[in-house]
């Protein structure tokens, strides 16, 4: 639905490229533009630099030297265990880039420690340092930033080419345009405010924003990612349970359960409490282990306890598309998305095309927040460019819908009666998909019978008003978060299989005539088609079953 733009703005800003979000894949999208001599703004729901999952705490990287051994395994490794739907191509591409632009981050001062042998070690980032390091590099390419600025929804011209985006500042409540000629969506994935650490602002809102403009999903069914969290801790940094005994209350070991074996932990909490105790680590790893990521045991020790001695009570936190791979489809190498002038880079983005159904926290998902991050901005650069003269003079209009007033955020829709309960929609969102019996373990009946109640909170919001500017940032998140679930499970009930994170009870054996990826979208009717691979070897049929 297009609405004719007002001119009711307090910031009226022009720029080449428009990145929305502040995160790695976000900064990086702007330094690359900037870089490519655009000009660019970015905005950010958060203050840029400090919000978001990777600027919570330590992030893993996939950085693998080019030596041809060192990546044919680092290739290898994740194959299976993404359902053989990754692409060796584009994990090339990924490898090479990260390479060259973890190295870049050395060059800026980056403090990287050393090893053993006294050489650099650049497989991990502390986020606090990265992102502090990000703001200031794409300050100094002359990005303009609107921080705590959050994107409503985006704006397209004449022929539907996206041209920028429209928001409000949480802080003073003034709007904001940003009309550009090029926009990347860079806003991170969805994790449902499930309270996993730093995911407070990841409730989707990029693939909302997008799918309004006409863009495509694609891998959504693989979004049921969750973390090991301490019962009562947010952070969701689970390496350190590789070194973890997962036991009853009574400290007889669970079998089988291990950090990677989740679904033994996840069946269990069905059941009972499960504890953990970090006892497989080494003495002379211990201090390591908390100079690597301090994050993870600043909860323990405001509570007291040592968890390489003492057990303690743990759950599993959704982290949703955050550490699952589903997001915006990428079109091409320039990480353009199916709409004309809108590129994603990050989690926002699809990451089946390096992991397939299947990643975890940091290494891969960081390497791709760096890579794509640095295409988009690079390729939005380009395509700005290429318009000439016809990026002159443009109308624009905005495209977001769901509980957006007509015409502008200041103008009310006097048609609609009900008042929308945002925090009730939040919680009844949360209640389908939250839960390990409906989201980790899937079955048919279980997703159709929390598609049907979806379906209704989306008419729900369809058939609401808001009353203020502060509560239709929340409306849009609680929106952004339905429409996500109905993606997910849509695309959830077509994979009758199981494959990579996506586990389906009713078909738990992975089937070689479903290696194929799935393309979702649609806003009051969400349509799932299938999308063959370019190229891939076919699997024997019938092979693997459910763990």
């Amino acid at each position: 639905m297009l609405k004719t733009l007002t001119t009711d703005f307090e910031l009226d800003l022009q720029a080449d490229v428009l990145v929305i979000g502040g995160g790695p894949a976000g900064t990086w999208a702007a330094w690359s533009a900037a870089s490519s001599g655009a000009r660019v703004v970015l905005v950010d729901k958060g203050y840029c630099g400090t919000t978001g999952c990777a600027a919570a705490s330590g992030n893993g990287v996939w950085y693998v030297p080019p030596d041809p051994e060192a990546r044919e395994t680092a290739k290898a490794s994740r194959e299976s265990l993404g359902g053989f739907l990754s692409d060796r191509n584009w994990m090339d591409r990924v490898l090479n880039q990260t390479y060259v632009n973890v190295n870049q981050l050395a060059d800026w001062g980056y403090p990287f420690p050393t090893d053993d042998e006294g050489k650099p070690y650049r497989r991990s980032l502390q986020g606090p340092e990265y992102m502090r390091l990000m703001r200031r590099q794409i300050q100094r390419a002359g990005v303009r930033i609107l921080d705590n600025s959050p994107a409503l929804e985006l704006l397209v011209d004449d022929d539907g080419a996206v041209a920028g985006a429209s928001g409000v500042n949480r802080q003073t409540g003034s709007k904001w345009v940003v009309r550009s000629q090029s926009t990347i969506i860079a806003t991170g994935g969805c994790a449902f405010l499930s309270k996993a650490l730093g995911c407070n602002v990841l409730t989707g809102d990029g693939y909302l924003m997008a799918a309004e403009a006409g863009a495509e999903m694609s891998g959504m069914e693989f979004s049921n990612a969750y973390g090991i969290s301490p019962a009562f801790s947010s952070v969701t940094k689970t390496l350190f349970y590789n070194w973890a005994t997962f036991t009853y209350e009574d400290g007889s070991v669970i079998p089988g359960a291990s950090s990677h074996r989740r679904s033994v932990i996840a069946e269990t909490l069905l059941q009972q409490p499960v504890y953990a105790i970090i006892d497989k680590a080494a003495e002379s790893m211990q201090a390591s282990m908390r100079l690597a990521q301090p994050n993870f045991f600043l909860p323990f020790d405001r509570a007291g306890i040592d968890p390489f001695t003492q057990r303690f009570p743990v759950t599993l936190r959704l982290e949703g598309t955050v550490r699952g791979t589903g997001g915006i489809r990428i079109v091409d190498e320039s990480c353009a998305s199916s709409v004309r002038g809108l590129y994603a880079a990050g989690d926002a983005a699809t990451r089946e095309l390096i992991c397939g159904g299947f990643t975890g926290g940091g290494s891969h998902n960081a390497a791709w927040a760096i890579s794509s991050g640095y295409w988009s901005g690079k390729s939005a650069a380009e395509y700005t460019r290429s318009l000439g003269e016809q990026k002159t003079q443009r109308r624009v209009q905005g495209v977001g819908e769901v509980v957006l007033q007509s015409g502008s955020v200041a103008c009310r829709r006097r048609h609609r009666s009900q008042t929308l309960a945002t925090n009730e929609i939040i919680q009844a969102v949360q209640a389908e998909v939250f839960p390990y019996e409906k989201n980790y373990f899937r079955t048919e009946q279980g997703l159709t019978e929390s598609l049907g109640k979806l379906n209704h909170l989306w008419q729900e919001l369809r058939s609401s008003q808001v009353t203020s500017d502060k509560e239709l940032i929340r409306a849009r998140e609680a929106a952004a978060m339905v429409a996500t679930a109905r993606w997910m499970y849509s695309s959830a009930i077509e994979r009758k299989e199981t494959r990579g994170m996506h586990r389906h009870l009713d078909y738990p054996e992975l089937d070689a005539n479903q290696q194929h990826y799935l393309i979702s979208g649609g806003l009051d009717q969400v349509w799932v088609k299938v999308q063959p691979l370019e190229s891939t070897e076919k699997l024997p049929s019938k092979i693997g079953a459910l763990v």
